[in-house]
């Protein structure tokens, strides 16, 4: 896979990232490492393994599953959000 322009174009957006120009071409090369570092993965041969594996031993644990309502917690985060609206966090469309 190559980096291009384009990519880290498409990646400043969907990140909300603005990118200086000065750093795209460190930032290309940055990534490109980091693409081919992961290629190289494909290259292990992992046929001996077990493909699942679980640090917990006896599974993962449970809670009960119990509804609490805490307005002024839900208050407090959406003051520090940067944008919010009748209760709900305002976030920027990424689909178009």
């Amino acid at each position: 896979m190559e980096v291009d322009n384009k990519l880290i174009a498409k990646l400043a957006k969907l990140s909300s990232l603005e990118i200086d120009d000065s750093r795209k071409e460190e930032l290309k090369s940055e990534l490109g490492d980091i693409i081919n570092f992961v290629e190289n993965l494909n290259d292990i041969d992992v046929s001996h393994i077990d493909a699942t594996f679980n640090t917990i031993e006896g599974g993962t644990p449970f809670r009960e599953d119990i509804v609490s309502t805490d307005l002024d917690m839900s208050e407090h985060i959406l003051k520090h959000a940067p944008k919010s609206e009748d209760g709900y966090f305002i976030v920027p469309k990424i689909i178009e």
